[in-house]
């Protein structure tokens, strides 16, 4: 049995948060809170995998709450579904662009609520975490670290040849890369290579990323451009 997902709900109202522990529990763990203060002690002790936050709260602003959320590294990765009877379009605006990935105003239907929790934890499950080791391009994710490309979050069965060559294209994105300069970087400056052995390469990279969104275009007399 897979381990449910741990979510914090922050709200001073007590009958919106025994909405939450009555309609959820069955489905997720859920720890509600009634301050920002509370909510940072409980993140303290156990990061969740998704925060409803309200945006109006006694003393103190729900978008204050999300501001310093994202000012701390080891919460960034934490989706935030912003909750609030202000359901203005310039409330949501400001809300997505300093950092909630969604918006759900009251009153909400608990399937509602439902889905747009279940949606927004399909996105954080959707593509490894990015570290300073990893280059990304549309849905493609190079993790230099483990020498390890990925589609989404479906690891690609790769060569070592074929990994240098999709990260070289991965690294230089949008660019039209000429086959010497592709020789180079990836074979090396000594390697004597006929153009076919190029080829075949990209060739099985094509096979391999069918199900990406990316696509490896020949430029021809140039080379190749991953676009």
């Amino acid at each position: 049995m897979s381990k449910k997902k741990l979510i914090y709900a922050i709200d001073d109202e007590l009958s919106i948060r025994e909405l939450y522990k009555y309609s959820l529990e069955s489905n997720f763990d859920i720890v509600t809170f009634k301050s920002g203060k509370e909510l940072f002690e409980g993140l303290s002790n156990s990061i969740c995998d998704l925060l409803l936050l309200d945006l109006m709260l006694p003393n103190e602003d729900g978008f204050d709450v999300l501001k310093e959320l994202k000012s701390v590294e080891k919460y960034r990765n934490i989706k935030i579904i912003m909750v609030s009877a202000k359901g203005s379009e310039i409330n949501k605006v400001k809300g997505l662009n300093e950092g909630a990935d969604d918006y759900i105003s009251k009153p909400f239907g608990i399937l509602e609520l439902i889905a747009r929790i279940n949606s927004n934890l399909r996105k954080s499950n959707s593509f490894p975490k990015l570290t300073d080791d990893c280059k990304n391009f549309k849905d493609l994710f190079c993790n230099e670290k483990e020498h390890l490309i990925y589609i989404g979050s479906s690891k690609l069965n790769l060569t070592l040849k074929e990994y240098n060559l999709l990260k070289y294209l991965i690294s230089n994105h949008d660019l039209a890369l000429a086959k010497d300069d592709i020789f180079k970087n990836v074979w090396g400056e000594s390697a004597v290579l006929e153009t076919r052995t190029l080829d075949v390469h990209i060739s099985s990279l094509r096979k391999k990323l069918k199900s990406s969104v990316c696509e490896i275009e020949t430029i021809h007399g140039v080379g190749y451009i991953l676009k």
